[in-house]
C-alpha cells in the first residue's frame, strides 16, 4: 500500500498546540486501520517530542514514531494556514508531516525520513505543498518524492559533443553526517546534491545517519576528481578517501552554502590536476595524515577532543568496575561486620586457601558474592588507565596508536603512576605512532607498517622513555596528590568542591564539565578500600552538582510556565528524570534559548551542591546513575540536602532572572 493517500491529507489542519494537532493527523490514521491503538501511538509520538521538538527550520514539523499500534509504514499530512508551534527557532511550522511505522519496522521507519528531510530541502516541493487545492494533488506530489525504494540515482550526463572547450564536468563524492542522524545528514546531502547539478557536475553521497549507512563503492572513490566532507561527527573509515583533495567542514555549512562547497572543491580538484605530486605526498602520509579541518583547529581544541575521546572511552570501564565494587563493600559490610570491606580485598583468583573464589565459592555465603563482586569489579577497574591512554592514543594517531597507548598505560600502573601517567603514555603513543606512520617508506614495506612497524617501533619508545625518563617525576606528583587529598578537611574541602561543583554546572555536558567528571572518575582508581577516602568525597559532590541543572529547570517550569516557552515546559517535564538520573544534558535544551541566565544560575547552583556535598563528607564508588545508585553512597540523607539545596537555588535564580526581563520588556513595550 502507498505510504499516503487522500484520506491522510488534512488541508486546514488546526489546534491549540502541536500535540491537538497530531492527535488530529493520527486520527486519519486510526480511520483508514493503519493504526490500532490511537492513545498508545499518541503517547509514543508525544514520548519522541519530549526528547527534541521535531521542527524544522522553513516552517516544517515533522512529528514521528515507531509504535507496536501501527500496522505498516504511513505519513499524513498536514497544511496550517496560520502555523503552529512546533520547537523550531525561526517560527511556526504550516506544512507538517506525520511519519509512522510499525514497532519492528525501523528501516521503513528511517528510509521516509531521509527522503522527506530531503524533499523539504527543495523550494519547488514546499511551495507545491502551499498551493495544492485537493488532497489527490498532496498525494502525487508526495508520491514523486518520497517512497519506500530508495530513488535510482540520476545518470551521469554525457560528455559535450563536438569536442566542444566547455567546462569539464567533474565528479565529487561526499560524506555527510550529524549528531542525531536524521533531518541534518541528508538536507545536507541533497543540498550538495543539488549544488553540484547546478554546477554541472556529479555527486554521490554517503549518509552516514541513523538508517545506517552504505558504503560508497571504491571504483567510484577512486574515480572522483574530489571529496567533500560535511559532518559533526568522526567520518566512518576515512582512510578509504586517502590521496584525494578533500574539502572538510561542519554539517550546517553544506546546508548553508552548497556552491561555495562544490566550488571550493572544483578548485582543489584542479589545483591537484596541474600538480600530480600533491597526490602522491597525500598517499605517502595518508596512514597518519589529520582531517583538514582538525588542522584549522586550535591546540587547545584539539588536545581537549583528545583527551574526552580517551575519557569517554574509560567511563563504561569505571562504571561497571565501580558499581561492582561498591556492591561488594555493602555486602561485605553486612556479612563480614564493619571491616568487611577491607577483609573483602583478600580475596582472589590464585592460592589454594579459603579466599580463592575459583575454588571455595559458596553459593549460600553472601561474603563469596561480595568477594566474586570485588574481583570483577576490581579487574574492570584495572584496565582504567590503560583504556585511558590507549584511546587517547587512537584520538591522535588513529589505530597505529592503540597498540602503544595500552601498553604504555599499563606501564604507568605498574610503576603506580595512575591516571596522570595514562595522560602522558596516551598523548606519547599518539604522537609517537603518528609520526612513525608518516614515514615515507619503500611500497614493499608499507604493508607490514601497520602489523609489526608501527607497534613495534611506537610500543619501544613510548614504554621506554615512560620507564626511564618520565615515569618517576609523575609517580612523585600524583604522590604528593594524594597526600594533598588525603589532608583536606574544613575549608580545603569546601573550596574544592564549589570547584568542581561549578565546573560541572557550567555548560552542561561540554568540556569543562567533562574535565570535572574525568578527574573525579580517575581518581576512584585510588580511593582503595578506606570507606571515606577524599576521592570517594570528590565522585559523590561531582555527581550531585551535575544532577542540579536539569532538576532546576524541571522545578523552575514547575513553579513558574508562563516564564517558559511550551516545548520547553514539556522539557520540563523529561528533565525531572534525566536530573534524578545524572544527565546533566537534559538542560540544554533550555540553556541554548536563554543561555546567559540558564549558565549563570547553573552554575552557582552546582557550585552550592559540590561545596555542601563536600563538606558533609558524603562519597561515592559508583561514577553514574544519580538517585538509582542512591543505597551505595555514604551520607544518602546529607547528599539529598546538598542536591536540594543546589537545585532550589538554581531555579530561584532563573525565575528572578526571567521574571526581571519580562518585566522591562513589558516596561519598554509600554513606553513605545
Amino acid at each position: 500500500m502507498p505510504l499516503i493517500n487522500d484520506e491522510q491529507v488534512v488541508l486546514d489542519l488546526t489546534g491549540a498546540d502541536r500535540h491537538e494537532a497530531t492527535r488530529v493527523l493520527a486520527e486519519r490514521l486510526a480511520a483508514t486501520g493503519r493504526c490500532t491503538d490511537l492513545e498508545l501511538f499518541l503517547a509514543d509520538v508525544r514520548e519522541r517530542e519530549t526528547k527534541m521538538a521535531t521542527g524544522l527550520p522553513g516552517g516544517i514539523g515533522i512529528p514521528h514514531a515507531r509504535s507496536a499500534a501501527i500496522t505498516e509504514p504511513s505519513l499524513v499530512f498536514g497544511r496550517v494556514a496560520d502555523g503552529i508551534d512546533w520547537g523550531a527557532k525561526d517560527g511556526p511550522a504550516r506544512l507538517v508531516f506525520l511519519i509512522a511505522a510499525p514497532a519492528d519496522g525501523g528501516d521503513a521507519h528511517m528510509q521516509v525520513l531521509p527522503q522527506l528531510a530531503r524533499a523539504l530541502m527543495r523550494d519547488d516541493f514546499r511551495q507545491a505543498l502551499l498551493a495544492a487545492e485537493t488532497p489527490a494533488e498532496v498525494v502525487r506530489i508526495v508520491g514523486e518524492h518520497v517512497q519506500l525504494a530508495d530513488p535510482t540515482p540520476a545518470p551521469e550526463p554525457a560528455p559535450a559533443a563536438g569536442g566542444a572547450t566547455a567546462k569539464r564536468a567533474l565528479r565529487f563524492v561526499a560524506v555527510t553526517s550529524c549528531p542525531t542522524g536524521i533531518a541534518h545528514t541528508y538536507m545536507a546531502a541533497e543540498a550538495l546534491e543539488n549544488a553540484a547539478e547546478a554546477a554541472g557536475h556529479t555527486i554521490s553521497v554517503e549518509t552516514q545517519g541513523s538508517a545506517g549507512s552504505t558504503p560508497l563503492p571504491a571504483e567510484q572513490i577512486a574515480a572522483a576528481d574530489a571529496v567533500i566532507f560535511a559532518h559533526d561527527l568522526e567520518i566512518k573509515d576515512r582512510g578509504r578517501f586517502a590521496g584525494k583533495p578533500t574539502v572538510d567542514v561542519g554539517v550546517k555549512k553544506a546546508i548553508s552554502d552548497g556552491p561555495a562547497l562544490v566550488a571550493q572543491a572544483a578548485g582543489l580538484a584542479a589545483e591537484w590536476a596541474a600538480d600530480p605530486s600533491r597526490a602522491a605526498a597525500a598517499d605517502d602520509r595518508a596512514e597518519a595524515a589529520p582531517s583538514p579541518r582538525a588542522e584549522r583547529v586550535g591546540a587547545g581544541t584539539k588536545l581537549r577532543q583528545w583527551l574526552m575521546t580517551g575519557v569517554s572511552y574509560m567511563i563504561p570501564f569505571v562504571a561497571a568496575g565501580g558499581i561492582l565494587i561498591a556492591v561488594s563493600f555493602m555486602l561485605a559490610q553486612i556479612a563480614l561486620g564493619e571491616n568487611g570491606a577491607i577483609e573483602v580485598v583478600r580475596y582472589g583468583l590464585t592460592g589454594d586457601d579459603e579466599f580463592n573464589i575459583a575454588q571455595s565459592f559458596d553459593p549460600a555465603s553472601l561474603a563469596s558474592w561480595a568477594a566474586l563482586a570485588y574481583v570483577i569489579g576490581s579487574t574492570a577497574f584495572g584496565f582504567l588507565v590503560p583504556i585511558l591512554s590507549g584511546y587517547i592514543a587512537f584520538a591522535i594517531a588513529d589505530r597505529p596508536g592503540l597498540v602503544p597507548g595500552i601498553v604504555g598505560g599499563s606501564v604507568a600502573v605498574a610503576m603506580n603512576a595512575g591516571f596522570l601517567g595514562g595522560l602522558v603514555t596516551g598523548l606519547l603513543a599518539g604522537f609517537v605512532a603518528r609520526w612513525i606512520a608518516s614515514w615515507k617508506v619503500h611500497k614493499g614495506v608499507r604493508g607490514v607498517m601497520p602489523v609489526v612497524v608501527i607497534p613495534l617501533l611506537s610500543t619501544l619508545v613510548t614504554a621506554g622513555l615512560f620507564i626511564t625518563v618520565l615515569g618517576r617525576p609523575i609517580v612523585a606528583l600524583m604522590t604528593a596528590m594524594n597526600d594533598g587529598l588525603n589532608n583536606l578537611t574544613g575549608a580545603g574541602a569546601l573550596l574544592l568542591g564549589v570547584i568542581l561543583g561549578g565546573m560541572m554546572g557550567f555548560d552542561l555536558g561540554g568540556p569543562v564539565n567533562k574535565v570535572a567528571y574525568g578527574f573525579a572518575t580517575a581518581g576512584l582508581s585510588a580511593a582503595g578500600a578506606a570507606a571515606d577516602a577524599p576521592q570517594l568525597r570528590i565522585m559523590a559532590a561531582v555527581m550531585a552538582a551535575g544532577m542540579v541543572a536539569p532538576l532546576a529547570m524541571a522545578l523552575a517550569t514547575a513553579l513558574r510556565p508562563k516564564l517558559f516557552s511550551e516545548p520547553e515546559r514539556e522539557n520540563g517535564k523529561a528533565a525531572w528524570l534525566l536530573g534524578a538520573s545524572f544527565i546533566s544534558e537534559g538542560a540544554i535544551p533550555f540553556a541554548a534559548a536563554d543561555p546567559i541566565r540558564i549558565m549563570a544560575a547553573s552554575l552557582v547552583g552546582s557550585a552550592v551542591t559540590g561545596g555542601l556535598a563536600m563538606l558533609f563528607g558524603t562519597t561515592l564508588r559508583a561514577p553514574h546513575g544519580g538517585i538509582w545508585v542512591l543505597p551505595l553512597i555514604g551520607q544518602p540523607l546529607l547528599f539529598v540536602a546538598a542536591l536540594a539545596a543546589g537545585t532550589i537555588v538554581t531555579a530561584l535564580i532563573v525565575v528572578a532572572l526571567k521574571s526581571m526581563s519580562r518585566g522591562r520588556t513589558a516596561v519598554e513595550a509600554a513606553a513605545a
